[in-house]
C-alpha cells in the first residue's frame, strides 16, 4: 500500500480517482489546489503525488517547480484535460514522472501509478545499494597522516587513472591489497570487476587455469569450460597476489598477456583478448629475487612500471592512533559494545610495540581488547598472549626497566604507568618494578585487580610480587 495526494479541482475527478486507489489497494489523499496539497504534505509521508496540469492558483507545472525548491523528491504523474505534445514534453521536462488525460481511464491510471511506485522502489533500492557501496568504500579508507602514507596516497593518485602495472612490496599485514583497491576505486575501471588470485595459495597444477581459464576435457575433471581470472576481469583489475610464489614457466606466459593482452585457455587455440589492469603484490624483494634467478627479470621489469613499497607499522608509529580507534570503534559496532576510548598508557603501548604482524597483528589486538574490556581499552587488555607467556609484566614494561637498568638514557617513565606517569629514580630492575606496583596500588587505592589490570599482569602474578599474603588494606 501506498500513501498517494491526488491535486484536482474537479469533484467528479476526485471521486474517479479515490475510488480507483482505494480499489488498487492504497491510501489516497485528496487536495483541491496547491495550497492544500503543502498541508498535507508538512503532516502524511505521501510516496506518489497525482496533480492537475491546471488548476486555481498555481498550476501543475508551478507545483512541480515548488516541490523541487522545497526538496520533496517525490514523483508526480501530471493529469490534464487538454492533451497535447507540448502539454505533455513541457510536464516531462519539468520533471513529472508521467501524463494522463482526462477523461481518466481506470485501467490506464492503475498502470500509470504501478509503474510509478516500481520506479519508486527502485530507487530507494539503488540508494541503499549506494550507500552500502559507499561504506564499503569507507571500510576500506586507508588511514594515515604520516608522511609515508601521504606520499603512497600521492603516487596512487597519479597512476590510478593510467594502465601502469604496479608492484606493491611490503611485509606480510602492511594492507598492500588495501592500496590495490584504492587504485582500482580511484580509476576509470571502478565500477567494473576487481578480481584478486592469491598465487601462493593455489595448488601448481591448477594456478594455469586459475589465470588463463581452461575448455572442457583439457584435462581430467576438466568436465566444462571454465573462464579464468584474466577473462572475468575483462575491462577492471587483476591483483596477482604473492606474485613471486608464481612458477618461472608461468611467468613466461603471463610476460605475453601483459605484453600482447591475449592468452589461450588451457587446451584451446583461439586467441582471447582482453582489457585488464594488473597490480601485483609481493612480501619479497622482487628485484632481489629477480637478480638471484628466481624471477624473471623481463616480467619483473614489465610487472614494476610504477614500484610502491608499503611501510611496515613500525617504521609509523604516529599512524598506530588512528588505526587502533577505527578498529576498536567497528569491533564494538560488531559485538555491541560501545567503546569510549582507549587509555593513554595503552595507546603509548601500542605505539612502542614493534608489530611484527603489521596492521592485520594490531587488528586483532585491539578486536581482542575490545571483547575483553567494559567500556575503555586499558594496557591490561592488550597483548594477552604475550602476557600469559611471559608470566610477569608485559615485555614492554620489562624492556623499559632494562634500558634503564642498563643506563642507555634517562631514568625511565613506565609505558603503562597511571596517568601523569611514574618517574622511577634507581637503575635496579626489582627496586623500579616494586615502585611502579606501589604507584600503580595508589592510584586503585589499593584495589589488586584494578591494579593487575593497570600493569597488565594477572592478579595471580601481582600477588607472587607482592611475596604471598595479602597485606592490610589491600582489596581484591
Amino acid at each position: 500500500m501506498a500513501n498517494i495526494l491526488y491535486v484536482d479541482d474537479e469533484p467528479s475527478v476526485g471521486l474517479i480517482l479515490e475510488d480507483t486507489l482505494s480499489r488498487a489497494g492504497h491510501r489516497p489523499m485528496g487536495a483541491r489546489n496547491v495550497v492544500e496539497a503543502l498541508q498535507v504534505l508538512t503532516k502524511e509521508s505521501v510516496d506518489l503525488i497525482i496533480s492537475d496540469y491546471r488548476m486555481p492558483g498555481l498550476t501543475g507545472l508551478e507545483f512541480l517547480s515548488l516541490l523541487q525548491r522545497e526538496g520533496y523528491d517525490i514523483p508526480l504523474i501530471m493529469l490534464t484535460g487538454y492533451a497535447s505534445i507540448e502539454h505533455a514534453v513541457a510536464a516531462i521536462k519539468a520533471g513529472a514522472i508521467d501524463y494522463i488525460t482526462k477523461p481518466v481511464r481506470t485501467q490506464q491510471l492503475e498502470l500509470a501509478v504501478e509503474q510509478a511506485l516500481e520506479f519508486v522502489r527502485l530507487r530507494r533500492e539503488n540508494e541503499s545499494l549506494r550507500r552500502e557501496v559507499m561504506e564499503f568504500r569507507n571500510e576500506r579508507q586507508i588511514i594515515g597522516e604520516s608522511m609515508h602514507i601521504r606520499r603512497i596516497l600521492q603516487t596512487v593518485a597519479m597512476v590510478a587513472p593510467t594502465r601502469a602495472t604496479v608492484l606493491l612490496q611490503g611485509e606480510s599485514g602492511t594492507g598492500k591489497e588495501l592500496f590495490a583497491r584504492a587504485i582500482h576505486d580511484q580509476s576509470d575501471r571502478r565500477d567494473r570487476p576487481f578480481i584478486k588470485l592469491n598465487c601462493a595459495a593455489l595448488p601448481e597444477g591448477l594456478i594455469e587455469s586459475a589465470l588463463f581459464g581452461h575448455e572442457r576435457g583439457a584435462f581430467t575433471g576438466a568436465v566444462k569450460r571454465v573462464e579464468g581470472a584474466f577473462e572475468r576481469a575483462h575491462g577492471g583489475t587483476l591483483l596477482l597476489d604473492e606474485i613471486s610464489e608464481m612458477r618461472l614457466d608461468l611467468q613466461a606466459k603471463l610476460l605475453r598477456v601483459l605484453q600482447e593482452q591475449e592468452f589461450e585457455r588451457v587446451g584451446g587455440t583461439s586467441p582471447i583478448r582482453v582489457d585488464v589492469r594488473v597490480i601485483a603484490t609481493t612480501n619479497r624483494n622482487l628485484g632481489e629475487h629477480a637478480a638471484a634467478g628466481q624471477f624473471r627479470q623481463d616480467l619483473y621489469y614489465r610487472l614494476s612500471v610504477v614500484p610502491i613499497e608499503i611501510p611496515a607499522l613500525r617504521e609509523r608509529p604516529d599512524d598506530i592512533p588512528m588505526l587502533a580507534y577505527r578498529f576498536a570503534m567497528r569491533t564494538g559496532s560488531d559485538v555491541g559494545k560501545e567503546i569510549s576510548g582507549i587509555a593513554p598508557d595503552a595507546l603509548a603501548m601500542l605505539q612502542e610495540y614493534p608489530w611484527p604482524g603489521n596492521v592485520r597483528e594490531l587488528q586483532h589486538a585491539v578486536e581482542r581488547a575490545v571483547i575483553l574490556s567494559h567500556d575503555t581499552i586499558l594496557p591490561g587488555h592488550l597483548f594477552e598472549q604475550q602476557r600469559m607467556a611471559t608470566g610477569g609484566l608485559h615485555p614492554l614494561v620489562q624492556q623499559a626497566m632494562q634500558r634503564s637498568a642498563n643506563g642507555d638514557g634517562a631514568p625511565p617513565v613506565a609505558p603503562v604507568a597511571p596517568s601523569g606517569g611514574i618517574v622511577l629514580n634507581t637503575l635496579n630492575v626489582e627496586e623500579a618494578e616494586k615502585a611502579l606496583i606501589e604507584r600503580a596500588l595508589e592510584v586503585t587505592r589499593g584495589n589488586r585487580t584494578k591494579t593487575a589490570d593497570l600493569l597488565g599482569i594477572s592478579v595471580r602474578t601481582l600477588r607472587n610480587k607482592l611475596n604471598g599474603p595479602q597485606r592490610a588494606g589491600v582489596a581484591e
